[in-house]
Formats: structure tokens, sequence, C-alpha cells
């Protein structure tokens, strides 16, 4: 069944669409059709245009084309007509233009060289094939020369040149030695892209006299040799050797080590160069750098990145790979050498050109006689490429006239065409980097409709999926085509139905009620045709319940499940697949009718199985994964070879993995010499590799064994392999770690991390601990100790820096010369105070402390910086001591400043600083007396209102507990509250400082004040405090009130009340929790602060204060 608006091959014959463009245009495949329809040649089929052939073998150059009636062919050669007939040696395929010139039978590759075109021609046009340059591949021999051997210093670069014969095609080029094994590459040897080895620096590994460059020619299927070239390496050892042997005993100091070089470009020189390349095809950038160690190359591009998904890094990080090059790969990139003494770069700017590529490559147009038509042929390129037109292979300038076509740049527009226009046009699209040449005819047709699909075709289909009618015609004009249903049924239209240009209907998805007779008919102004199908429509097959994922162990029982649902109509079948292939025939394997179950379950019966369901229409499949878990079994057969004294070569066969795929091998080892029945472990490979390079440390007797290890665990360990006695040699390392510390004024305690076992390299490790004062002109003073890992020098000066090492020996020398480092005496405490302390009070809870730093030398250790001890002396309000409370703030470093925060306002307080080392702290400085200025008090510490009356109440108020300051007045703030909780005048009173109550009169009764009350120092206001009082009713109506709160209707009414107030609340809550306004938000906003709410006519005040108030409330 087809997708959406498009029509399967096997399904419809490809229609001829009148007055539009097509492309790839064929005739319907209808027999009678094909005998009538006349077609322009097309060329279907063609050799490479740059053909590189094998001098060994016939020559094949292939022209195939198509056509009504069949095309004749011809050829030119190298712009000339080239006759066959005249060759005896060339021929031409029967019914193709396929030439073949025999070499085989002493014909000589090289005569028919040249550029060869093909032509198809019949009555309605010609159609031409590309230029095919053939060319015989050559694979010359190498030229002979003298190689002398090449003698290198230890560190050096080198270049082994390899320069190929030229051949065609170029060579593929590769290193071997006389064994014909690949030389092993890496980092610092590698072979660059013009065939050359290039050594970063050599090692005296690298000294070996069969260096071979291979030349390998594919296409002749011959590898030409070069001859073997020699590389001497003279390390320092023998350097020495050779000096040791022509001087005395006493001229000798020992070989010096290999110098270190920074990075230098062996490839490219210079430092920028160009490289253009063509859109499409692959950039290779190269860099080989020189220099020990061995340099790490990093590309980068300049202004912007390297394209994702699309740029490699080849040759160890060498070469940098971009695919599918376009223009805004353009630019430059650098690369960059670096090792740990210095880089070096280089600039390539890339040049991206393009030879031309279709826009819109010209496509076959069938029209009728009087129509209109355009064949577009557009083309890009870098630069961008001329277009050309040809007509009949003949350029178009010189072709017979035609009055119908039009000439205009990349388009040829054609007018009320004849069917004497009929032609083979072709495009020409060429630029210094290529041409492109496609072939498009022009073929105008007169012919009635023809209807190709067989009549009463029965189409059977699932429901909801498409159905499609087929109704394949062919006519020119183009006919139209319109679709009935039933045999008297309206023409079909609506979004229900899809109307496909080749004729064929679509019935998106196809619904019971869609069964039925369907008419096609086909009209063109030369006739008319008709065509009945039929349709009908079946419920899906469907699998209701499908196979699960199994993981089982072996000689388990597993069952899969697949139970089906299909129209009553068709007949399903159902099979169960293993691996996309039968069942095994086994007798556990039991088929049910809706199951498949395997008995005692092994190895070899995980996989995946699959439920096929079959009917005529549909099939239905699903799959599931059984998976037969178990540990890896061992690995065994363990081999060492290529013994080496610092290396060995361990290789193994794994184990049965169990079907669940090895993910890596743990290499474990014994030291039989140290530590016998104790494994260690040495390091791990993925589970591809059986075969790894181990490093050994002299004086220890290596045993191996491998684990295998998958998802499901570890494999038992292999058999031990055999045993493998390193050499003792002089240790390599020498301790870590090293320190020098005093632990008291007059000494130096040195320690270090002493060597493990295997690391000592023989027997006897010991250390050789020196040390000698720095910045002083001492000598070098040693002791050599065993089993310690700390030393200690008595009777040094207080904190003097040493130089100090440790080098580890044993019986057979020393380690190399360790790596030196500076240890310090012990420390003792700082002599000197810090001077000059000054304060500078910023404000009432900030001041900035200064002071001299202390000279370097009487702070006797690592100065850590320095501690300010500050603590209040009293409180100026209260002239009142309190218990001492110092604090101190630590400053890092050789810092002369600090902030001192959290002060309190007017007090005074007292601050020294002393130095700090790693031994402690050194004397403080002379105490200095600071005071902090007044600020705002707190609130008071509480607000009483008492004794109410009909017009008066009492205030009583306590002092501030924090009055940071000498108090200079109270201020009360009073209103009124009415019953509808507006707010009255607001009332402002100042008290004097050292009041504590107050009695207001002339107040209104039975009326509810707020007061707002806070204290004042010269600094300002603090803080307020809030509270609110009621004045009483007169005196009949409180004792009427009395009077009443006994009766029990009175009490009744009451509880009623409060059961009703109960229920609003309730309601209120529910409002609120819905968003809504609630009563005591209005009280809130009734009772507002004065100072706040005049600012109640700003919206956006306002609203700030609203959030505030609903804050307030949330405990209510």
């Amino acid at each position: 069944m087809m997708k959406k608006r498009s029509i399967s091959a096997s399904k419809a014959s490809l229609v001829l669409f009148l007055c539009q463009v097509i492309s790839a245009l064929d005739v319907p495949l209808d027999s009678k059709l094909l005998e009538e329809l006349s077609q322009p040649p097309t060329i279907t089929q063609q050799s490479p245009k740059d053909y590189i052939v094998d001098p060994r073998e016939n020559i094949v150059i292939q022209c195939e084309a198509k056509g009504k009636p069949p095309p004749s062919f011809s050829w030119t050669r190298n712009g000339t007509h080239f006759d066959i007939d005249k060759d005896a040696q060339v021929t031409m395929k029967p019914n193709s233009g396929t030439l073949v010139i025999n070499i085989m039978n002493g014909g000589k590759a090289e005569v028919y060289e040249g550029v060869y075109q093909c032509t198809a021609r019949n009555e309605r046009g010609a159609a031409i094939s590309n230029n095919i340059v053939i060319r015989s591949s050559r694979s010359p021999l190498w030229t002979k020369e003298k190689l002398e051997p090449n003698h290198v210093q230890e560190g050096d670069s080198l270049v082994l040149h390899c320069r190929p014969p030229v051949g065609l095609p170029p060579p593929i080029i590769f290193w071997m030695d006389n064994a014909f094994q690949r030389l092993p590459q890496s980092e610092r040897v590698s072979q660059g892209l013009n065939g050359d080895l290039y050594f970063s620096n050599v090692q005296p590994e690298d000294t070996r006299e069969d260096y071979i460059c291979y030349a390998r020619f594919n296409h002749t299927q011959t590898i030409q040799q070069k001859q073997p070239i020699s590389v001497k390496v003279f390390s320092m050892d023998s350097l020495n050797d050779t000096i040791a042997a022509n001087l005395s005993d006493t001229d000798i100091y020992g070989a010096k080590p290999v110098t270190e070089k920074q990075p230098i470009l062996l490839t490219p020189t210079g430092s920028t160069s160009t490289k253009v390349e063509l859109r499409g095809n692959v950039l290779l950038l190269e860099c080989i750098a020189a220099g020990l160690p061995t340099p790490v190359i990093r590309w980068i591009k300049e202004g912007g990145e390297l394209p994702a998904n699309r740029t490699f890094f080849e040759n160890f990080k060498k070469t940098l790979k971009i695919i599918d090059v376009s223009e805004a790969d353009s630019g430059n990139y650098k690369c960059v050498a670096r090792n740990i003494l210095g880089s070096v770069h280089h600039v390539i700017s890339v040049t991206v050109k393009a030879a031309p590529y279709w826009i819109t490559a010209p496509r076959n147009l069938v029209l009728s006689p009087g129509e209109d038509g355009t064949l577009i042929c557009r083309a890009n390129g870098n630069p961008k490429p001329n277009i050309s037109w040809l007509a009949n292979g003949v350029p178009i300038a010189i072709a017979p006239e035609d009055p119908s076509r039009k000439v205009d740049g990349d388009t040829i527009i054609f007018s009320h065409v004849q069917e004497r226009s009929s032609a083979v046009y072709q495009c020409n699209a060429s630029n210094e980097y290529g041409y492109l040449l496609a072939n498009a005819f022009v073929n105008v047709l007169a012919e009635p409709p023809r209807i190709l699909t067989p009549a009463n075709k029965l189409y059977q289909v699932i429901a909801d999926s498409p159905a499609l009618l087929d109704c394949a015609y062919f006519g020119s004009p183009k006919p139209e085509v319109e679709w009935f249903k039933g045999v008297k049924g309206s023409i079909l239209r609506g979004n229900e139905y899809i109307f496909h240009d080749n004729g064929t209907l679509e019935i998106p998805v196809a619904q019971k009620d869609s069964t039925g007779t369907y008419t096609c008919v086909a009209r063109n102004e030369l006739g008319k045709i008709q065509n009945e199908v039929q349709l009908e429509v079946k419920d899906p097959t469907m699998i209701i319940k499908q196979p699960e994922y199994k993981v089982i162990q072996r000689y388990g029982q597993v069952s899969f499940e697949c139970i089906i649902k299909h129209d009553s109509t068709l007949l399903p079948t159902v099979m169960w697949l293993k691996d996309n292939d039968e069942l095994p025939d086994d007798e556990r394997f039991l088929v049910g009718k809706d199951n498949l179950t395997i008995m005692n379950v092994t190895d070899k019966d995980d996989g995946t199985y699959t439920c096929i369901v079959n009917t005529t229409l549909d099939s239905v499949s699903a799959s599931a994964v059984l998976t037969v878990v178990a540990r890896p079994n061992p690995p065994f057969d363990l081999e060492l070879t290529g013994q080496l004294e610092r290396s060995v070569e361990l290789s193994w066969i794994p184990g049965d993995e169990n079907n669940s795929p090895i993910t890596n091998f743990v290499i474990e080892y014994e030291d039989g010499l140290h530590e016998p029945g104790v494994w260690h472990y040495q390091t791990e490979v993925p589970g591809t590799q059986t075969t790894v390079q181990l490093k050994l440390s002299p004086y220890v007797n290596y045993s191996f064994r491998v684990i295998a290890v998958n998802e499901i665990g570890r494999s038992q360990p292999s058999e031990p392999s055999e045993q493998y006695l390193t050499k003792s040699a002089n240790p390599d390392e020498n301790p870590s770690n090293v320190q020098g510390i005093g632990s008291e004024p007059d000494n130096l305690v040195i320690t270090w991390e002493s060597l493990k076992g295997f690391q000592s390299n023989g027997p006897g490790l010991q250390y050789k601990v020196s040390w000698r004062q720095k910045d002083v002109d001492d000598e070098w003073t040693s002791v050599i100790v065993a089993n310690v890992s700390k030393y200690i020098v008595s009777g040094t000066p207080t904190f003097v820096p040493y130089e100090i090492k440790v080098q580890a020996l044993n019986d057979l020398g020393y380690a190399p010369e360790p790596s030196e480092v500076i240890g310090h005496s012990g420390e003792d405490l700082p002599m000197v105070a810090p001077g000059n302390v000054q304060v500078h009070v910023i404000n009432s809870t900030l001041a900035k402390v200064h002071w001299d730093p202390v000279p370097l030398k009487t702070v006797r250790g690592h100065l850590q910086g320095y501690k300010v001890y500050y603590w209040k002396v009293q409180n100026l309000s209260r002239r009142s001591r309190r218990h001492v409370e110092k604090k101190i703030l630590t400053f890092r470093g050789n810092k002369t400043f600090g902030m001192l925060p959290g002060l309190e306002p007017y007090s005074s307080y007292k601050l020294n600083v002393r130095v700090v080392n790693g031994k402690g702290e050194g004397p403080a400085s002379p105490d200095k007396v600071f005071k902090t200025p007044e600020g705002v008090p707190s609130s008071p510490s509480f607000l009483k209102i008492t004794n109410p009356t009909l017009d008066s109440l009492t205030l009583e108020w306590g002092s501030p507990t924090h009055p940071n300051g000498v108090l200079t007045s109270y201020i009360l703030k009073f209103q009124p509250i009415n019953n509808t909780h507006e707010l009255g005048p607001l009332v402002e009173i100042r008290i004097p400082a050292n009041e504590s109550s107050l009695i207001l009169k002339n107040l209104n009764y039975s009326t509810r004040y707020k007061f707002y009350f806070n204290a004042q120092t010269s600094v300002g206001s603090g803080s307020q405090i809030t509270e609110e009082a009621v004045t009483i009713m007169d005196e009949a109506m409180a004792s009427r009130q009395v009077d009443i709160a006994t009766q029990g209707w009175f009490i009744g009414l009451m509880c009623a009340v409060a059961l009703l107030i109960l229920i609003l609340l309730i309601v209120c809550f529910i409002r609120r929790n819905k968003g809504g306004k609630y009563p005591v938000k209005e009280k809130e906003d009734a009772h507002a602060d004065p100072e706040i709410q005049p600012m109640k006519e700003d919206d956006g005040t306002f609203g700030e204060y609203r959030l505030f108030s609903f804050v307030s409330s949330a405990p209510f």
C-alpha cells in the first residue's frame, strides 16, 4: 500500500504529463501503447567522464539508450567521427552503443587513449553522452637511487622520504619491514599525506635497516618496493661509552640527559600556506611537528567553529579531515603544536571552489500540438558556470531553426509547438573545474484518451488505511479524469478524496461504507473513455497481546504469547521466527494456538522471536528478545611473548561469553618475590582486545592472570601464566612528597613517602638525604638511611630556607638525580607588634582599622595574617560596665587594613592588632580606644493602656532596650476609629524623655483609638510600637449592660450570635481560599498606619501595602 499522494510503479503506469515539466519521463509500460507511441532517445547508461582502464584487459566504453523507434548509435573520438568498421579491434554490442576494444588479442591500450562521445539518434532527435576521457593505468618502476644510511642523534627529528613513481591513478603508500609487517605508528612516528615517514624525535629503538616504502597500484594490482632505508640512532649511553674509551676515569662525568626541544613544524613549512579544495570533496589539512617531548597537535578555525558532524581527526590528530566541504568552510585553519617547552603554529588559508552543480536540471517535456512549454537549465559553481545549449547534439546557434523555439539564457521557451518540434536538447554548464551535461527531450504527441487499468479490477483494503483505485491513462493533450461511485452516482468531490495527477483516486481513510463500484472517466478534445473498478473494505488484523522481552537463566522455561483478532472473511496464518529464520527443528519448541513455549532453555536459544500474522491484505508482527544470561567462562591459554627488561606482551583466548558480551578484561599480577600469593590489579583492556603490552618493574617475579567481565559479573580467574623474573636495576624514581618543615625553632624535619617494594628495582633499598641552607654558599650535607621516611636535622637557625633532596639507591646504584624542594627550619613566635594602629569610624555600626606591617624578619615564620582583637568597654548612654566579650577578626596574608562590622552605636571600644605565623601570635599592639556615634533607638520596650474612663486613658511605657544614644523625647500619635472602621484626625504629642506614663483626657466616650509610639535621639526617630484602646460608655448604659448580661435570654442570644459568627467565619474562609476579599482584610485596611494610609491614593504604593497587610493578617 502506498503513502498518501504517492503511487507505486507496480500499481500504476507512469502517466505522461502534458503542459508541464516532469523528470525521467517514460511512456507507460503497455505493450500496445509502446508499439504506437514515438519517443526521442534517452541515454540510460554511460561510462564515467574520467575512465582509467587496465591495460591488460579489454576496454569497454558503455553507451546505452532507449527510444521509439530504437535509436542508432555513433561515436566521436577527439572531436572527429570514429569509424569503428575500419578498426578490427573495435566492435559495438548488438542493439547497443557500447564499444568493446579488444586489447587481449594484441591491441595496446595506449593507442586508444582519447576523448570519446556517444550519440543516440532516431527520427525524433539525438541524445549525446558526456565526453568520456579514456586513459590507461600506469604503474612505473621505482627510480634506482643510492640510499645513504641515516645517522641521527637521540631526540632529533627525522624524515624518511618515499618519493614514489608517478602512476595513474596515484599509488597507495605504506611502510613495512623485511618481514612484510607494517611499521608501528604513533604520535611520535607517523606517515604524512605525501607518503614520507616523519619522526618527531628519534629513540634508540628506531634503529633498524629495513624501513621500506611500498606503493600499491590498485588498477594493475601491483606493488612496487623502494630499497630499504637504514637508520642508526646514537643514544647518550653509546656516546658516553665512546668517550670513556678515550678518557681516563677522572674525566668521565656521565652522559648528559637528552636535550628537550621546542616544537618546530616539519610540514608544512613557514607560518602560512594556502589550499584550494572543490565543493563536495574531502578537505585534508596536515601538520607534523618535531620536538621533545613529542608535541601535541590542536586544530582551530579562526573566527569560527569546526563544522560539527563533518570534522574528523586522523593520524593522531596531525590530519584534519572535513568531509563534504562547501563554500562556508572557506577560511583560515590554524594548527598548533605544543609541548612543555613552547608551541608553534601554522595558518592554512582554505578556499573552497566549486565545479558546476545543478540547481535545476532540464527535464523531459511532453506537449500536445499548439501548446507552450519551457526547458530550464540552472547551475551554480565557483566561478559561476557558463550555460550553453545544443539541439540534437549540435550547438543551437547552428542547429536547424524552429519558429516555436526561443532561447533566453538558461531557458528555452516553446510557443505553439508542432510535431516537427520534437527534439533532444542538451544543456552544458561549465567552468574551469568541470562541466555538467544533461539531455532533455521535447516530444510533441496527439493521442485520444486510453485507460490502461483492467476493467472491473477488484481492490481489497483494510479499514482505516488508504485505498488507491488506479485509473492509469494516456492521452495528448492530457485527459481530464473524473471519478464516480456507482453506475449512476454523482461525481466525487470533497476533502474525503484525493485525486492524483496520474488518475488514481485515493480514499485516505477507507471505511466499511466505502465498499462499492467506482467509475473513472478520461476525456480530452480527441475523445472520451471510462472504466469501472470494485472496492472491498476489510477489518484489520491486530495482535491484541504481544510477546514480551524475557531474560532467563540456563535450563529454565519461557513462553511468548501472541493473541490475534482478524476479519471473518480473511484466513490468517501465524508463523514464529527466530532471528528472522525458521524455528529450530527441536522438540523443546512447542507452538500453540496463541503462544510459543521453549523448554530447557540453552545458550543457543537466545535471540529475537517474532510472531507474524499474514492475510492476503495485511501483515502484522510483534517481536520480543530472549536473553539467556550467565557470567563468562574464564580466559585460557595465557602466553607471554616479547620478554624485555621492562615490558612483556600477554595474550589469551577468551572463554565463552555466555551470550552477554564481554565488556573488558582485567589483568592481575602476583609478585612471587615480595608478596607471594597476593594478586594485584595491573590494568584492564576492552573486551575486544586479547593482547596487551604490560609495563614491568625490575626485580619482580611476575605471574599474570586474566578475568573476563560482562554485565552479569566477573568470570573465575584464568590459570596463572608462566613466571617471569625481571632483572635488578637502579631505582627509576625517587621518593615523592618530599617536605622540610621544622617542628622546633632549632630543627628541620625532612619527610618523604617511601618507595613500595616493587619500586625498589633491586635489593638493598636506601635513601640519600641531602640538605643545605639556601642562598648561603654551603656544601650539601648528606646522610644515607634505610627503612625510614623521616630525618631530623638539629641545631638549625630559626625559620631559615633550606634546599632539600632525597635520592633512592639500591645495591646496583642510584636513582636519577632528584629535584630539589625548598623547606624551612622551625618557626618561633613573632617578635614585634604592628605599629601605627589607626581607627576610622565610618558610622554607628562600622569602623575601619589600619596598621603598618611588621618587618618580615621579625615574623620568624610563614606570615599567615593579622588578628584584630576588639571589645566593647561601655555603653555611653548608660555609663554601665558589663562583662567584656572580646571579638577576633583574622585578615589573611599581608593585609594592612580591615573593616569591623556589627558595632553597637554610642559605645566605647578598644582594639589591638597582632601578627600571626605558623607558630602562633606575636605581641599585641597598644590598645586603641574609639567611640561609635549615636544611632536611632529601638522601639519602646512596651506600651500599656490602662484605666479607661468616659473621656480618658492612661498610657504607660518602657524605655527602649537599645537607646543607641541619649533619648531626647517620645512621640505619641493617636486617632479615633469609627464604627465603619474609618480613621479620624491624627493628633501628635511630644513627651519628655524622662517620663514613663501619660493620662490622655478630653477623649470621646465609647470610642476606639489607635496609638503609635516611638522614641527619639538626636539622630532621629526609632521604630514605633502600636496599640488600640476604647473609652467606656456612660454609667447608665454600663449598669444596664451588666443587668442584661445576667439574664438567661441574653446568654442564649449571645450563643446564637456566636454560632452565626462561626458560620460566617467558615464562609469567609472558603471565600478566602477561592481568592475573595474577607472582612478581616477590610478591617485591616481601615486600621492602617497613619504614616502609610495617605499613600493609598498612589495605586502602585497601595498595591505594596495590600501585600503587606495580607502577610500581617495571615496568623488570623
